[in-house]
Formats: structure tokens, C-alpha cells, sequence
């Protein structure tokens, strides 16, 4: 991540958000912001045109079943696992997941070796912003935004921390696919954003 720009670093790279459920116009308002190319995904022909994809926060169940009925879940996990960078944000993170404590019926896509802990923080971080040292975006603290926010309980092999709260990953990542307890898309630091893009647009250019 070091040497991330603000803008511009996508070029004709073309970002997905899943737009089922949640914050799925934050997420396209904050790259928009930043001169990064964003567009809705809610169909097969959607996923198919995207360079990489954003899940956004809002509820995991909901939207487990939601990628069952629109036939999404298959090919998402098809193109995950055939390397599309993807990142989900608080409740994204959650169906990205191999587990969640206590919900062994909790429907994820299982593709990021994580157990994740839901709504994990209690009132101290329930709603709250907190700032985030996140070594690999340089000194300057990042916004966490934290709200009803997972944590992970358990992090792989493979998987690596890149930012830690209260002895607790919050941020995550494992080959192509990040995951971020909070939420970058409700602040107007546009660091992780810009980043995800740059590295969208490398995986792009490889192929």
C-alpha cells in the first residue's frame, strides 16, 4: 500500500460494488470523489465486467441469501477464487468469511480464512471513530469508522494483519480479497480506496 495516490491511480480500471444491500452509494460516492471509476453490480453480465469488487456493510444474512436468489453467489466465488481483487467492508467482510462464532449456520461465501466475531466491539466502539495505525498507509492515522462492527477471532494461515484494535484484526488481507472491520467509504480519506484501485489495475494489466 505504501505510495498510494489519492486519484487517478486506477486508470480505465472499472470497480464494482455489490449492490444488494447496504452502503453501496457511500462506497460509489467515495470513489467517484477520488477519479476512480465505480459502477453497481447486481447481475452475472454486472460481475463479469468489473475489474474488482467492493461488498459493502450492512447485513450479512440478507445479503447471503440475496447472491442465492439473483444467481451471484457461484460466480462470485468462481471469479474470487481466479484471483478478483475483492474487499468487504464491516458486514462484506463478514460473508467473505470461512466462520462467524456462535452462527454455524451463517451463510458466507467462505473464501477468506478468517472466523470473525460479529457486532464484536460492544458500546465502547458500537459507533465510534477511532484512529487507525496502518503501517503499510504511512504515518498519517486512518478514520476507522466503526459501526456494530465484526472483529476476527482468527486469522489463518496465509492471512495477513494489517491493522489490529483492542488485540483484534480489523483489517485483513489473504492473497486477493481484503477485509476491513470499519468503514473507509464514510470518511473523506480516500487512502484504502485509491489503493484497492491501484491494485485492481495491476491484477488487470498481469492478465
Amino acid at each position: 500500500m505504501s505510495g498510494v495516490k489519492r486519484s487517478g491511480a486506477s486508470g480505465a480500471v472499472t470497480i464494482g460494488v455489490l449492490a444488494l444491500q447496504g452502503d453501496v452509494r457511500e462506497h460509489l460516492e467515495a470513489l467517484r470523489r477520488h477519479g476512480l471509476r465505480g459502477v453497481e453490480v447486481k447481475t452475472r453480465e454486472g460481475l463479469a465486467g468489473v475489474d474488482g469488487l467492493i461488498i459493502p456493510g450492512g447485513e450479512s444474512t440478507t445479503v447471503a441469501k440475496l447472491l442465492e436468489r439473483f444467481g451471484l453467489r457461484e460466480p462470485l466465488v468462481e471469479r474470487i477464487r481466479a484471483g478478483m481483487p475483492t474487499w468487504g467492508t464491516c458486514m462484506g467482510m463478514i460473508v467473505l468469511a470461512k466462520e462467524v462464532v456462535g452462527l454455524p449456520d451463517q451463510p458466507t461465501l467462505g473464501v477468506l480464512d478468517v472466523t470473525v466475531r460479529r457486532n464484536a466491539f460492544g458500546r465502547q466502539v458500537e459507533s465510534a471513530e477511532v484512529p487507525l495505525r496502518i503501517a503499510a498507509l504511512g504515518p498519517q492515522a486512518f478514520p476507522g469508522v466503526f459501526i456494530r462492527a465484526p472483529w476476527v477471532e482468527r486469522a489463518g494461515e496465509g492471512v495477513e494483519v494489517l491493522c489490529s484494535l483492542e488485540g483484534k484484526g480489523v483489517m485483513v488481507r489473504q492473497g486477493n480479497i481484503l477485509g476491513t472491520s470499519f468503514h473507509p467509504e464514510l470518511t473523506r480519506d480516500g487512502r484504502i480506496h485509491a489503493w484497492f484501485a491501484q491494485w485492481c489495475g495491476r491484477v488487470k494489466n498481469a492478465a
